[in-house]
This record gives structure tokens, sequence and C-alpha cells, in this order.
């Protein structure tokens, strides 16, 4: 069953709310040997970024045990191959394994950033061979983007030594940097050229990144194909909506900084963060946010959500004349909509975006929801 005829007005309601926003994602993948079973090729993701009418993408290779250079030069040349200079390649390279000679051999070829992953390849960012990737970067103010997501101690300590060490890089951190999230967020004021990009989807990291982060070092990006790009989008810009950050800062999130990078332009400074807002307790959504929450993780670790899926439903079964029936609703029809795919066997992480969406949903009830009359229904649902 495809899935993006379902969401896509998901998307296009949290868009609305933003004049003039466009799309590029910072985060994205091709590749077929990544031990996790995950692939994606070249043509699957500029069909999405076509379907999300992005401006374009960072892309890089997925895990590859037996070494980059073949998996980097499939990148160089599917950028080459894509319209518009809409794919911008990376180079991914393993600190233990000649990176500073495979990263100059890239960018004289064209790669116009660098990938670091340190849980796949088993390293911290005081490796020296770090330094000189970083070094390099900062002759050439160049991108080096840095799996900072689960799975690997923290790192934000390296990082902001870096950052401060060489200006002229540009360090993403992936993944909204949640594994030092807790405290990196007080140092990053003062380090302009370390960024943050939002593959990521629970929805309270979601409003931390976007709250107290100043929203010059936010990167919008998907993770695809591990996320996907317009899905993604309605989902985080949702939470960017709902902590108050302007259209201007919102749009610069969303894709205008990236193409500043991507151009080796000067970084835009869009002021401070907007710090923590008080929100009044919203009891009957909370507990709709936390089932989903624990169904979503019951899904990606191949359990069965539905037990979870059924109180999650009881729980929105509120009045109808509280004021936020409508959300209740929306929540119902994107359950909905989960419930199709999984009958139809559709991949179970896949079908998970429905719930990440739905939780955030539950977090953001002040952000629009689409008309639910207009929406498109799954064959089960309108059986039902």
């Amino acid at each position: 069953m495809d899935m993006i005829p379902l969401l896509r007005p998901w998307t296009e309601i949290v868009l609305d709310q933003v004049p003039g926003i466009e799309l590029f994602d910072a985060h994205t993948h091709i590749g077929h040997n990544d031990p996790d079973g995950m692939s994606q090729t070249a043509e699957e993701l500029v069909a999405t970024l076509e379907l999300a009418r992005a401006r374009g993408a960072f892309v890089f290779p997925m895990h590859e045990p037996d070494g980059y250079p073949p998996a980097n030069d499939a990148v160089l040349e599917a950028a080459r191959q894509s319209s518009d200079g809409l794919l911008v390649p990376f180079c991914r390279v393993n600190p233990h394994d000649g990176a500073v000679a495979e990263a100059e051999r890239c960018l004289r070829a064209g790669a116009r950033g660098i990938k670091l992953h340190p849980r796949a390849e088993d390293f911290t960012l005081d490796h020296p061979e770090v330094a000189s990737l970083v070094a390099l970067a900062d002759e050439r103010r160049l991108p080096v983007m840095i799996h900072a997501g689960r799975g690997i101690p923290a790192l934000g300590l390296h990082a902001v030594g870096l950052a401060k060490r060489f200006p002229g890089a540009r360090l993403i951190l992936a993944h909204a940097a949640i594994c030092d999230l807790s405290w990196i967020w007080r140092v990053a004021p003062d380090h302009p050229n370390l960024l943050f990009d939002s593959a990521w989807w629970l929805p309270s990291d979601m409003l931390t990144l976007f709250s107290l982060i100043p929203p010059g070092q936010i990167l919008f990006a998907s993770d695809a194909p591990y996320g996907n790009t317009p899905v993604s989008a309605a989902f985080q810009l949702r939470c960017a909506l709902r902590v108050g950050l302007s259209g201007e800062q919102i749009r610069s999130i969303a894709s205008e900084q990236a193409l500043r990078i991507a151009a080796g332009d000067p970084l835009a400074q869009l002021g401070p963060a907007v710090g923590e807002r008080e929100r009044a307790p919203h009891l009957l959504l909370d507990r709709v946010a936390e089932s989903l929450l624990l169904a979503t993780v019951a899904s990606f670790r191949g359990g069965d959500p539905t037990e979870m899926l059924a109180l999650t439903r009881l729980a929105c079964d509120v009045p109808e004349e509280i004021d936020d029936a409508p959300v209740f609703d929306a929540i119902r029809v994107l359950l909905d909509a989960y419930d199709a795919v999984r009958a139809a066997g559709g991949e179970e992480r896949r079908g998970a975006a429905f719930l990440i969406l739905a939780a955030t949903v539950a977090r953001t009830p002040e952000v629009p929801v689409p008309d639910l009359a207009s929406l498109p229904r799954p064959a089960a649902a309108q059986g039902a």
C-alpha cells in the first residue's frame, strides 16, 4: 500500500503555515549492503525528493562493511546524474582506514562534504584522523556530518572542542544530537559552526531541539531510507511551529541554511533559541501520546503493538464537546491508516510513520490538522 497519499495532507497542512517554505533534506543515504538490511537506490531517493518538491538533499553511503571507495564513487555518480544538482554528495570515510586520503580523493572528484559514523566504524571523535578530517573541512569551509544518535556514548565534548578549534568547518551533529542534547544546548550559541540535524522522531526530543538550539543551527533532515522527506516534514515542522519559531526561522531550518552550506556561503544567524515555554498540561492528549510512543517502540522492536493501540483508541474516546475533540478524531484517522497498512502487509517500520505522526499531533494540538472530511481513507478503513 502506498503510504504517501495518506500522509500528504499532513505535510501540506504544516507547509501551508509558512509561506514560501521549501524543503532540503540534510541527511539521506543510498546503498544496499548495510548489515541492518535497509537499502535505497539513488532513483528511489530522487523520486521521494521530487514527490516532496524538495530543493535537494545531502547524500552519502550507507554502512559498507567492506570499505567505502566504491560506495563513494556510486554517490558521486548519482549526484552527477541528478538533475539541477538535486543530490549534493558527501563521502563517507572510516578513520581506521585511510580516511584523509579517501576524503581528498572524493573531494577532488566533486564531493562537497564528509560523513562520519562513530557507531558503525567504532571510533570516538578524539581519534587523530578525525581532527585531520575536520582540519581539511576547515580549510575548505565544508560540512562534516557526524552520527550522534542512539547506540553510542556521548561525543559532545569532543565535538565542541573540534568546533572551537576549526571554526571554518561546519560540524553537523545528526539525529538532534540526542546523546548530548541534555547539556549541549547551553554551549551551542558559542559555536555557530556546530549544527544539529532533525533526523529523529521522539516528540519530546524534537520540541527540545527546536526550543533550546538557536534556529540558525538546525537543519531539517529525514535519515532516508529510515525516514522519509515529506513525512519527516509533517511531524518535525509541527514541533517547530508548536514552540513558536517564526516563518523566517522555519524557512531557514527547512532548506535555506543547508543551501548556504552546500554553496559554501556564510551561515545566517537567525536569533537566539526561543527557550522553553510554559505549556498547560493536557492530560487526555498526553495519555494518547504516551500510549502511541509505547506502541511505536514495540513496532520498531518487532513486537505486537495491537494491545497498546487498542488502549490508545479508548483514550481517544473523549466527549465531543471538549475543545480539542478534532485532534482526537485526527489521531483516529492516522490509526486507521496504520491498521490498513499492516493488514495489507506493509513494512512495519515504514508503517510506524503513522504512529509517530499521531504521537506528534497529540503533543502539538495548537498546530492545525487537515480537514478530516477531505482526507484520503485506506480501503480497509472505508469498509469498516
